[in-house]
C-alpha cells in the first residue's frame, strides 16, 4: 500500500526482482535465438560450401564404345557431270547474222544454233576460186606448148633443151594448179563454219552471243558462243580416300542425295575407277553412271554419295568428337568408378566422318567422354550427366 504517495520498501524490493527476472529471462531468450542463428548460419554456409564444390566439378556425357555393326555408311561428295559436254567456239572472224536456239533447248545432232556473216572470208572465197580459175588456164597453156614443143624436137626444128623447158614449165603449172585447189579447199571449209550446229543430241545449257556480236576464232578471252550436254546419262565423280579404295568395286551401287531433292534419293552404280591413287590428294577418282532419261539430274549439281560398306564387327567405333591430341598418340578420356578422369593412349582406323574406328586401346566397358574439354588432365573429378545434385536450401539467417 502507498502511503503518503510512497512505496514501501518491502514492495520496492519485490518490483525489482521482478524486473531483474525479467530482464535475466529477456537475455537469456536474446542469447538462445542468437546461438540459434549462427548454429543455422554455419550449417547453411557449409551446405552451401560443399554445393559449390559440387558445382565446380564439370559434367561430362559419356559413351560406350560400339561393336559388332552390320555395315558401315561411307559419305563424301560429288560432282554430277554430263554423259558428254561441248562448248562450242568461233573457228571463223565475223559477226553474229542470227542464233536459232537459246538456253534449255533440245536439239539433234547437225541442228543449226547460229550463222556467222563473214565478208572478208567471203572475198578471201571468190579471190582464191579465181587464183584457181587462172592456175588452171596457164596449165592448159603449158600443156599445149608443151606438146607442141616435143612435136617440133622430133623434126629438129627446137632444142631438146627448149623443149625440157617447156615441160618444166607444164609441171611448175600443174603444182600451181594443186596450191591453188588446196587453198579454195581450206576456205571453203571455213566458209562450213560459218554455220554453228550441234555436235550431239542433248540440251543447250549457255548461249553467250547476240545478233551484230563480234565474234573471233582467236578470242583474247576464250568464250564459247554455245555450250551443249548430253543428259541422257549422267557421269558422277568421286575422290574416294586411299583407306577405302580396297573395298570399292566396279558394279557396286551408291545412292546420291542431291540438295534440289530433299525427299529423294537416286541409284547410280559405280562403272570405272582411275586405277591409280593421287599423289596429292591421296585418293581414288570413282566414276558412277546413273540414267537420267527422265532429266531430272543436271550437270554442274553437288551430290553426297552414300557407299556401303562392310563392317569389320572386331573394331570398335566412338564418336570423332572423343580424340584427344595433344602428344604424337591419339588419347581417349576415360571416366573411372571413382568419377575420376584416366587418359588413355588408342590407335585410331579409319575416319568415317562422325565416327571413328579404334583399332587398339579401347574396350566395351569403358565410359568414354564424348567431348573433353582441352584441358581435361588425368585424376579430374568429372559428374556424368544426369546425376547432378540438388541444390540446397538456404535457411533463414
Amino acid at each position: 500500500m502507498e502511503k503518503n504517495g510512497k512505496i514501501p520498501p518491502s514492495d520496492s524490493k519485490k518490483l525489482g526482482r521482478k524486473v531483474m527476472w525479467r530482464l535475466a529471462l529477456f537475455g537469456l531468450v536474446a542469447i538462445g535465438v542468437a546461438m540459434l542463428g549462427v548454429a543455422n548460419r554455419e550449417k547453411n554456409e557449409t551446405n552451401l560450401t560443399q554445393w559449390t564444390h559440387s558445382q565446380a566439378v564439370p559434367t561430362v556425357d559419356v559413351v560406350s564404345p560400339e561393336r559388332g555393326v552390320d555395315r558401315q555408311e561411307l559419305v563424301l561428295p560429288g560432282d554430277v557431270e554430263a554423259w558428254y559436254h561441248a562448248p562450242i567456239y568461233a573457228r571463223v572472224n565475223g559477226y553474229v547474222k542470227m542464233w536459232y536456239k537459246d538456253i534449255g533447248a533440245k536439239v539433234k545432232a547437225g541442228d543449226l544454233l547460229a550463222e556467222i556473216d563473214t565478208p572478208d572470208l567471203d572475198q578471201q572465197y571468190e579471190q582464191a576460186k579465181g587464183e584457181l580459175a587462172k592456175a588452171q588456164a596457164n596449165e592448159a597453156l603449158a600443156e599445149l606448148t608443151a606438146k607442141r614443143w616435143e612435136a617440133m624436137r622430133n623434126t629438129a626444128a627446137v632444142s631438146q633443151q627448149e623443149a625440157d623447158e617447156k615441160a618444166g614449165e607444164y609441171d611448175a603449172s600443174k603444182a600451181e594448179v594443186a596450191a591453188a585447189q588446196a587453198n579454195v579447199a581450206k576456205l571453203e571449209a571455213l566458209e562450213g563454219f560459218k554455220k554453228i550446229i550441234a555436235p550431239f543430241d542433248g540440251v543447250v545449257t549457255a548461249r553467250n552471243i547476240d545478233v551484230g556480236a563480234l565474234v573471233n576464232s582467236r578470242p583474247t578471252s576464250p568464250l564459247a558462243l554455245f555450250e551443249v550436254a548430253d543428259i541422257h546419262e549422267m557421269r558422277v565423280y568421286v575422290s574416294v580416300p586411299q583407306s577405302f579404295s580396297a573395298e570399292l568395286h566396279v558394279g557396286m551401287t551408291a545412292e546420291l542425295q542431291l540438295p534440289q531433292y530433299p525427299d529423294r534419293s537416286f541409284k547410280a552404280t559405280l562403272a570405272t575407277t582411275s586405277n591409280a591413287i593421287s599423289q596429292k590428294a591421296r585418293s581414288l577418282l570413282v566414276e558412277l553412271h546413273r540414267d537420267n532419261k527422265d532429266g531430272v539430274l543436271q550437270p554442274g549439281s553437288f551430290a553426297e554419295v552414300h557407299f556401303e560398306l562392310p563392317a569389320n564387327k572386331e573394331v570398335l567405333r566412338l564418336p570423332a568428337s572423343a580424340l584427344i591430341f595433344r602428344r604424337d598418340q591419339p588419347e581417349i578420356a576415360i571416366v573411372g568408378p571413382d568419377d575420376r578422369v584416366t587418359l588413355k593412349p588408342i590407335e585410331v582406323g579409319r575416319d568415317l566422318g562422325t565416327v571413328i574406328e579404334v583399332l587398339s586401346g579401347l574396350s566395351t566397358s569403358d565410359r568414354v567422354i564424348r567431348s573433353p574439354s582441352d584441358s581435361i588432365a588425368d585424376g579430374d573429378e568429372v559428374r556424368i550427366a544426369g546425376q547432378d545434385k540438388v541444390a540446397p536450401e538456404v535457411g533463414a539467417r
